[in-house]
């Protein structure tokens, strides 16, 4: 065998994902791939289908879509900075990726986490305040 990073003819998504670090654990990726969150030019795929090069991949995570275009194979799983050249990103789901990100940082900057758990009395209190919702309900 030779030194160096290994790469394959073929690599089955699910290990292609889990090396291109968009999951941390090839289960992960099995999950995601057959929960229909990757899709393959715009297939729903098996986790056990070949990846070729220059095949375009759409990537849910979360609240996050990635679109990329695949431009190399690896078996194995390397640091981030290499991993990142196994696939480019589109202009456009970067854009979007980047608006979402902003629209929920500016949706979540008006709430604010409370300044502790709620104690006893508290929970008494809210209890008390969501029955009597549930009773005036009732009464109409």
């Amino acid at each position: 065998m030779s030194e160096g990073k290994p790469v394959a003819n073929q690599v089955r998504i699910d290990k292609w994902l889990w090396a291109a670090r968009f999951f941390k654990t090839r289960s992960l990726a099995v999950h995601a791939v057959s929960g229909g969150k990757v899709q393959v030019n715009g297939n729903r795929v098996r986790s056990a289908r070949i990846i070729q090069i220059g095949e375009i991949l759409r990537i849910r995570r979360g609240e996050e879509e990635f679109t990329i275009t695949v431009l190399g194979l690896s078996v194995v799983r390397r640091p981030a900075v290499e991993a990142r050249l196994l696939y480019e990103e589109s202009e456009e789901s970067m854009r979007l990726r980047q608006e979402s990100a902003r629209m929920r940082a500016l949706l979540a900057a008006g709430q604010s986490m409370p300044a502790k758990r709620p104690d006893k009395r508290d929970r008494r209190k809210i209890r008390e305040f969501t029955r009597k919702d549930d009773d005036d309900s009732d009464n109409k």
